[in-house]
């Protein structure tokens, strides 16, 4: 079975019974209303009207710190800069950011949001990414990192780890959409 965007040696195996143990169950389960929170808030009412997930994610931080080069906006999303600066553009092509050139290094951009873009900031309620993000923080360092550590290997075992870690559902060839 070919599945878009999955490389040909994955592993698709299915005639054993992987989920039969209860962690495997429970972890599927956490996966499916993840997926699910995501994709709702990808594809509902709501993102058909405005801005993706994504982009309000990335309102968000520079809204909280406006002036952000594309690599401090790339950490502050936990995403790659390629991805960042795709985000970015889309938003300033809606109208809801702008690039400003930095007044100590002519070759550095500076990211604010528009008028638009706070008005989007300050009517929307938090995004999916927003939530998950949040949560990860109650987690400590050991945590986080077993949970790093167990979903990269659970990726290599699927033979997923060639797929690019592109922001939720921001489709590269996805048509904008009008600002709320």
């Amino acid at each position: 079975m070919y599945i878009f965007g999955m490389p040909p040696s994955a592993p698709t195996d299915t005639s054993s019974s992987p989920g039969q143990d209860e962690p495997t169950r429970r972890v599927m389960d956490a996966l499916r209303r993840i997926v699910r929170v995501l994709s709702a808030s990808a594809h509902g009412p709501a993102a058909r009207r405005g801005p993706t997930g994504a982009q309000l994610f990335v309102l968000r931080q520079i809204d909280a710190a406006p002036g952000l080069s594309i690599g401090e906006l790339a950490a502050r999303t936990l995403a790659g800069q390629s991805t960042v600066s795709e985000v970015v553009s889309r938003l300033v092509e809606r109208g809801l950011a702008a690039r400003r050139a930095n007044p100590t290094d002519a070759r550095q951009t500076r990211l604010v949001l528009t008028a638009r873009g706070r008005a989007v900031v300050r009517d929307t309620a938090p995004t999916a990414q927003e939530r998950l993000a949040a949560g990860l923080t109650t987690l400590d360092a050991t945590e986080r990192e077993g949970l790093a550590r167990a979903l990269e290997r659970w990726l290599e075992a699927a033979g997923l780890t060639e797929l690019p870690a592109t922001m939720f559902f921001e489709d590269d060839h996805a048509p904008s959409r009008p600002a709320s």
